[in-house]
């Protein structure tokens, strides 16, 4: 195996807050990117101020949510003093990353036409809501709003409840994977060409992708997809079902007559399973509502491991309903080193998400926490910037840089 890793010697200036842009740039760090992140202690990364904290102390420096802030160099920069010094960044960077909304870097002189003038093969990722173009570009939010306008608020219901907000910001997570392809390709085009690449990514757009049969349905049909709740069109049973225990719950999806055939020997053949409202799946379908009842009184009976075991080895679809409890005592996860657990100054040891794919000749590596804020400004000044004491003092009184709180010069 080779110890260089994949994108050693790649630059890369992170722009940004939450995770759209951030999760993606942590991909890049952890396959061997340089990254310094770029942060305001006027208006700090929201994930500082999220919780859960460690050890349930607030503070800054201990939000579990800026995990996807792992293996960064941390840089406070001002604005509008600190535009000159994101210049110079950006003339080191191969590759500068934002998720502003669209027009914030613009106001600033730090739109893409404006730094190609000084980095003429530059790199510029650019991840907004809605596109950096449009009637709508300039709307501000977050993956929650986003995934709701590209229509998964529509569906993550029941038929008789109203709509709810998504669990999670969805095209947060979604975006972050087009981010690590379009720069992976931007830099072979540019080894190739020796030009730079501009790309322009939308959450709403990455996360309409991923409704496209509810799209084509109407684009062929004019049929608007619906709340459906745990069901699904063609499959019965199908759905989250109580088990043994406090709140634990096992999935089940039972797609054909031939699944529900072992569903049915899997269970015992009970009398029910051989009433005719229940031989096909039409039929199971027109039956849903008892059916999912004489289920669960089933699965209520064993445990969620127990259950997802049954249905398994009968080849039927089934998994365990888990909770953080069940993922960090996986063995599938910790077989393939997912989380890595990593010394903090302020948190101890703490966990944090690796890639879901591995390479087998340049593996991930996770060696530095996520940053405190401002821990690296100096370090990223004088080493990475080639600034003298007196320029870096000089922009640190004139307010465009700042250090750590509470950490004076030459202390960093």
């Amino acid at each position: 195996m080779d110890n260089k890793q994949v994108l050693e010697g790649i630059r890369v200036l992170e722009l940004g807050m939450a995770i759209a842009g951030p999760r993606g740039v942590k991909c890049l760090a952890d396959f061997g990117a340089t990254v310094v992140k770029v942060e305001s202690i006027k208006r700090v990364d929201i994930l500082r101020a999220m919780a859960p904290y460690a050890q349930n102390v607030r503070g800054i420096n201990r939000s579990g949510f800026y995990q996807y802030n792992n293996n960064k160099y941390d840089i406070v920069i001002e604005l509008p003093q600190g535009t000159e010094v994101i210049k110079k960044l950006v003339v080191w960077a191969d590759v500068v990353v934002e998720n502003f909304a669209a027009g914030v870097l613009d106001r600033q002189g730090l739109a893409y036409e404006d730094l190609k003038k000084t980095k003429p093969d530059l790199i510029m990722v650019r991840v907004s809501g809605q596109g950096q173009r449009g009637p709508y570009a300039t709307q501000r939010g977050f993956g929650t709003q986003f995934g709701s306008l590209a229509g998964f608020s529509n569906l993550f219901t029941w038929p008789d409840r109203e709509p709810v907000p998504m669990p999670n910001a969805y095209t947060d997570f979604i975006t972050p994977w087009y981010t690590v392809i379009t720069v992976i390709g931007a830099l072979i085009k540019r080894r190739r060409t020796g030009e730079g690449e501009y790309v322009d990514l939308s959450q709403f757009e990455s996360g309409v992708g991923f409704l496209s049969p509810a799209i084509l349905d109407y684009a062929a049909n004019q049929r608007i997809a619906g709340a459906m709740g745990n069901r699904c069109s063609y499959a019965a049973p199908h759905g989250a079902y109580r088990c043994l225990g406090d709140d634990r719950w096992c999935v089940i999806a039972v797609f054909s007559d031939e699944d529900w055939q072992h569903f049915c020997k899997a269970i015992g053949e009970p009398a029910w399973t051989k009433d005719a409202k229940f031989a096909t799946l039409l039929a199971r379908k027109d039956n849903e509502d008892e059916l999912d009842k004489l289920v669960e009184e089933w699965t209520k009976r064993h445990t969620t491991e127990k259950t997802t075991e049954i249905m398994q080895a009968a080849g039927v679809a089934a998994g365990i309903v888990k909770n953080g409890a069940d993922l960090f005592s996986d063995p599938q996860p910790e077989h393939r080193n997912y989380l890595w657990k990593l010394g903090h100054s302020e948190m101890g040891m703490t966990s944090y998400e690796g890639a879901s794919f591995k390479l087998s000749k340049t593996p991930e590596k996770l060696t530095r926490p996520a940053p405190r804020l401002g821990q690296d400004t100096e370090y990223v000044c004088k080493q990475f910037l080639g600034m003298s004491d007196k320029e870096f003092d000089q922009l640190l009184a004139q307010g465009a840089i700042g250090l750590e709180p509470g950490v004076r010069i030459g202390s960093a």
